[in-house]
């Protein structure tokens, strides 16, 4: 089956996303730096994140609520109501940042959109999500939008239901393989692997380079490409 839908994430696929939060989580250190040493922070920071992810999802907002639980844990409530406003400031920073595009994004999705139907499927706080898509200029290129709160199976499977799409005629693009790639390729669909030259530890995982239904590309120029091939072979590797 020739590939009929293709989904693409936002955040370090479409324009740039990570590299704010690690340079934020570099302020960070600076900050706690009389308390606690670099590594130390990092180590707790990402350990907050992860017990915060249930309660407060992904996105800049959780992100500094988990900062200042963090700071606040850090220095044995020591920290000083200067710091978290700082630590605020942060976040609204996180919040308000220009929408970057990565190089070559709008012909991509132009020849993307050529024969295929284009879906964006991101994942984050919904107000923030909603607003980089608006500034990015390219929300009327998709058929659908889709803001989750997790890129699992079971999601990728609604969405694919709302769509009318098989899902060996799903084909997604982005840039983790946890949340983008491994997902889809368990449903039957194929994947897109674009890597950004930062990934967030908790998208990290581990596909198969031999999958039939896989391919990566050095950059979303490159995925038009792939797409095509993944077509004239078929999802199912045939």
């Amino acid at each position: 089956m020739a590939v009929e839908l293709i989904g693409l994430d936002a955040d370090d696929t479409l324009w740039h996303s990570e590299g704010h939060y690690e340079m934020t989580q570099e302020r960070y250190s600076e900050l706690l730096a009389p308390w606690v040493d670099k590594d130390e922070i990092s180590a707790a920071l990402l350990e907050t994140e992860r017990r915060n992810l249930k309660i407060f999802g992904y996105g800049a907002k959780g992100f500094t609520l988990s900062m200042i639980e963090t700071a606040i844990g850090l220095t044995g409530g020591e920290v000083d109501g200067r710091r978290i406003e700082q630590i605020v400031s942060f976040g609204k920073e996180l919040l308000d940042h220009p929408v970057e595009l990565l190089d070559g994004v709008a012909k991509a999705l132009e020849d993307l959109s050529t024969g295929h139907r284009l879906a964006l499927i991101t994942k984050g706080d919904l107000f923030h999500q909603e607003s980089k898509i608006a500034a990015s200029g390219l929300a009327e290129i998709f058929e659908r939008v889709e803001i989750v709160t997790e890129k699992d199976a079971d999601t990728y499977g609604r969405v694919l239901n709302a769509a009318g799409v098989e899902p060996t005629g799903f084909c997604m693009i982005g840039n983790s393989l946890r949340s983008d790639i491994s997902p889809v390729l368990e449903l039957g669909g194929a994947g897109v692997h674009v890597p950004y030259h930062v990934t967030w530890v908790m998208e990290h995982a581990e596909v198969d380079d031999a999958h039939p239904r896989l391919r990566r590309v050095e950059s979303i120029t490159d995925a038009p490409e792939a797409v095509r091939r993944l077509g004239a072979q078929g999802v199912n590797g045939a």
